[in-house]
């Protein structure tokens, strides 16, 4: 095999690829169940907050299906949706400390993931590293 099909975006779909996809699937149906039900029963309490866990849901479910996917657009797709996990969960992980006021209930990507042991602060350095590592080379077949 050579070194253009060896490391293009079908890989995605193998290996530590596999499970990668699966732990953002997970998050995907996670944080779209919590949100949904959320939204659902008591968008009163807080709504910054359960708005905020539907973007985080919004966010995972692109970043899954785009992963999943083979071909350049679908590296793209993931790396954005991706970064904007990486940006979302610094960025809401900081606000929750500074102003937890603002922040009756917690959301995915409170406190840095702490809620859901950290997992969302550490899985996008995980996914943006491992999409690196795999990224589509000049020649691929795929796209």
């Amino acid at each position: 095999m050579s070194e253009t099909t060896e490391h293009s975006p079908s890989t995605r779909s193998k290996g530590l690829g596999r499970i990668i996809v699966a732990i953002y699937g997970v998050f995907a149906l996670s944080a779209t169940a919590r949100a949904g039900f959320q939204i659902a029963t008591k968008f009163s309490e807080a709504p910054l907050a359960y708005v905020l866990s539907a973007l985080a849901a919004v966010v995972y479910i692109v970043a899954t299906v785009a992963m999943a996917k083979k071909g350049v657009t679908s590296w793209y797709v993931t790396c954005g949706a991706v970064l904007v996990e990486l940006l979302g969960v610094l960025v809401v992980g900081t606000v929750s400390l500074l102003a937890p006021q603002d922040f009756q209930q917690d959301t995915v990507w409170s406190v840095y993931g702490k809620g859901y042991g950290f997992v969302p602060l550490i899985l996008p350095f995980v996914g943006l590293t491992w999409l690196w590592t795999n990224r589509p080379r000049r020649g691929s077949a795929s796209r």
